[in-house]
């Protein structure tokens, strides 16, 4: 094959690679081999990085003229050897530490990978559910321990409308947008700005810029959040955003699974939860909001004295419900607390948003952990604090809409006792 041939032979793959690229719907990272006669290259669909280029040299022999990685997750978290890796942010595992009250966090989606806490008996157990290595969260489907974002939940028909323009996102729940899209902020690598593992007060503090049209989002955000073991038995989690050019909605959540009796010690149904809300918000058949704000006395959903998580979880398949927490308003106030009765370990759940979702691993169906346990269905409960699911598409919903200049804020607080 001539030189120019190959060139033209090169532009024309790639542009069909990348035009096939675009209209994809993938839930997970993979490849595309594209091949003209014996001429293939491969390309990943994270970050389109080009991975091989495949073709004969004069004598027939075939080779791969690219340098780079064996595997895609080399690429996602560059920990391998070749060119790829060079120059790129890398991706940690770091320890937060005091006595023997330990969390432990990536930089792979801010996520919590781990949290160890004495039982009545003062045995330690992990009470998150999540994975052994950084490299199975990268295809991770259940957004163990991450934070979610730009807007966490759901967004109907994956468009909004502000300021007059409408916006269209990616749809990655059906015909619907989830946790901000296909690649939401549990996807991509977080700056370290801040680490202290150890002391009084042992933090991390992460950092993520969001550029303007990010899975349709409009504007520039500063993400940051900090993790912190802020007194004995507790962590904070604080959250903060600042749109730089644009108005655009802002809704984050931390999506960590707790089972206070340990990670994969069974499901969770015999766990008492109390939710400080007295209303929730009704959903249609596919978790969008049909806008009402109903009282919970009377329904399954009434939490409001410690109840069995059990106790009507038959009658609704499982939650995964929105619920609108008492009180003012923007003011850190008590959210819900929960109660493992064979481990003594209890947890109260402290927050500033106005919502907060309470999920109980419905979709759990085993799933391979930590050690190799296999996760069962109701074998953890989210309680994730936000603001209302697909705000942006009801006007009657506490507004999510952050201006340029204006800060988000948002505030969790982790009490344990055992």
């Amino acid at each position: 094959m001539a030189r120019g041939e190959l060139c033209v032979a090169v532009l024309c793959v790639l542009a069909s690679a990348l035009a096939a690229g675009a209209g994809a719907r993938k839930m997970v990272v993979g490849l595309d081999e594209p091949k003209t006669g014996d001429f293939s290259d491969k390309i990943a669909d994270w970050g389109a990085v080009i991975r091989s280029v495949v073709f004969p040299e004069s004598k027939g022999d075939w080779g791969d003229v690219v340098l780079g990685e064996d595997t895609i997750a080399e690429y996602v978290l560059g920990f391998g050897s070749g060119n790829a890796a060079a120059g790129r942010k890398k991706v940690g595992v770091y320890e937060l530490k005091r006595g023997d009250f330990s969390v432990k966090v990536t930089n792979w989606g801010a996520i919590i990978t781990s949290v160890v806490l004495p039982d009545s008996r003062g045995d330690l157990a992990d009470v998150v559910l999540g994975y052994d290595t950084i490299v199975e969260y990268v295809n991770d489907s259940t957004y163990f321990g991450a934070l979610v974002g730009r807007v966490a939940n759901r967004i109907a028909n994956a468009r909004f409308v502000l300021d007059g323009e409408v916006y269209h996102l990616y749809a990655n729940d059906g015909k619907n947008t989830l946790h901000g899209g296909r690649r939401g902020f549990n996807n991509v690598i977080w700056t370290v700005k801040e680490y202290v593992g150890g002391g009084d007060s042992p933090y991390i503090t992460l950092y993520y810029h969001s550029i303007e049209g990010d899975q349709g989002f409009p504007g520039d955000l500063d993400v940051y959040v900090t993790y912190q073991l802020s007194s004995p038995y507790v962590l904070s989690v604080h959250m903060n955003a600042t749109a730089l050019n644009k108005a655009t909605p802002v809704n984050l959540a931390q999506h960590t699974y707790w089972n206070l009796g340990g990670a994969g010690s069974g499901d969770v149904l015999g766990n008492t939860v109390q939710l400080f809300a007295s209303r929730y918000t009704p959903v249609d058949g596919t978790l969008i909001p049909t806008g009402e704000v109903a009282p919970v006395a009377g329904t399954p959903y009434d939490f409001r004295e410690p109840t069995a998580v059990g106790a009507h979880v038959d009658e609704v398949s499982g939650y995964d419900t929105n619920y609108a927490v008492d009180g003012e308003e923007g003011s850190l106030r008590k959210v819900a607390a929960v109660r493992d009765g064979a481990s003594g370990r209890a947890m109260e759940l402290w927050a500033n948003q106005p919502g907060v979702q309470f999920y109980t691993a419905n979709a759990l169906d085993g799933v391979v952990g930590k050690g190799g346990e296999v996760y069962v269905r109701y074998g953890a409960l989210c309680l994730e604090t936000q603001g209302f699911p697909d705000a942006v598409n009801h006007p009657e919903f506490p507004s999510q809409i952050v201006r340029p200049g204006e800060v988000y804020k948002h505030d969790m607080v982790f009490k344990f006792s055992f």
